[in-house]
C-alpha cells in the first residue's frame, strides 16, 4: 500500500461507516530510522491518548518523543522508555486502589503489551485519510454499533474471531496501539480511566486498533458489506 491508496482508505471508512471523528494513522519509528520529512513536532507535552483525540478531532499531524509523552505508562507501552519501576510492579495502580492486593496489580500489569524499552524513537500520529506517511496501526475510536460493525467487516474475507483483551488500564496507548504494532493482531479495548478523564473518550465511545497490513481487507469488506 503506498500512501495515496491509505488516504483513501481513511476517506472511505469515515464515510462509509459515517464516522464521528477521524481513524487515527500511528507510526511507532524504531530506534535508528528516520522521524518522515515534513513533519513538525508535537509543541507541547500531553498523553498518547490527548494526542489520538487531538487527531481524530482536529486532522493534525505531527510526532511526538519520549520527553513530549506526558504520560509514562503510554510512552513505556510504545518503547519510548523504561517502563517506571512502581507502575511495572503494580504499586502505582494499588496504591490509586484500582486493585485489593498488591499481587493483583503485579499480575495485571505483567500481562500489559509492551514495546521493546528503548526500541521506539518517536511516535507519528496523523488522520488516516491525509497522513502524509504510512502507519503501523490504525486507532479508531467510535460507538460501539461502528466497532461490531468493523468487527464484521474484518473477518468478512477469512472469518475466526476478533479478540479482546483489556482491563480498563492503558487502553489507547497498550490496547490501541502496542497489541496490533507487536502481535500483529485487531484490538478491541473499552477505554481507561485516564484516556476518559484526560483524553475525552466519551461514555458511548470504544477503541478499536488495526495493524495497517489489515486494512486492504478491511476497506474492501466495508465497501462490499455497507457501502
Amino acid at each position: 500500500m503506498d500512501i495515496k491508496e491509505i488516504n483513501e482508505f481513511g476517506k472511505q471508512l469515515t464515510e462509509k461507516l459515517n464516522l464521528k471523528t477521524k481513524p487515527v494513522a500511528v507510526s511507532l519509528i524504531p530506534e535508528g530510522h528516520d522521524i518522515p520529512e515534513g513533519i513538525e513536532r508535537i509543541d507541547e507535552s500531553t498523553r498518547h491518548c490527548q494526542m489520538v483525540d487531538n487527531v481524530r478531532k482536529t486532522g493534525k499531524q505531527f510526532y511526538a518523543l519520549a520527553d513530549d509523552q506526558m504520560c509514562k505508562g503510554g510512552s513505556s507501552v510504545m518503547g519510548l522508555q523504561e517502563m517506571p519501576h512502581k507502575l511495572a510492579t503494580g504499586d502505582t495502580y494499588y496504591n490509586l486502589k484500582r486493585f485489593s492486593t498488591i499481587n493483583a496489580a503485579r499480575r495485571t500489569m505483567e500481562k500489559v503489551t509492551k514495546v521493546a524499552p528503548g526500541a521506539t524513537k518517536a511516535v507519528v500520529y496523523g488522520p488516516l485519510e491525509n497522513a502524509t506517511f504510512i502507519p503501523d496501526v490504525v486507532v479508531i475510536v467510535t460507538s460501539p454499533k461502528q466497532v461490531m460493525q468493523l468487527s464484521q467487516a474484518l473477518l468478512y474475507k477469512f472469518g475466526g474471531r476478533v479478540d479482546a483483551s483489556f482491563a480498563g488500564i492503558q487502553s489507547v496507548c497498550a490496547d490501541g496501539v502496542a497489541l496490533p504494532y507487536k502481535e500483529g493482531k485487531i484490538s478491541v479495548t473499552v477505554g481507561c480511566g485516564g484516556s476518559r478523564k484526560f483524553a475525552n473518550i466519551a461514555d458511548d465511545e470504544m477503541i478499536l486498533g488495526i495493524p495497517v497490513e489489515r486494512l486492504h481487507d478491511l476497506v474492501e469488506a466495508v465497501n462490499e458489506m455497507f457501502g
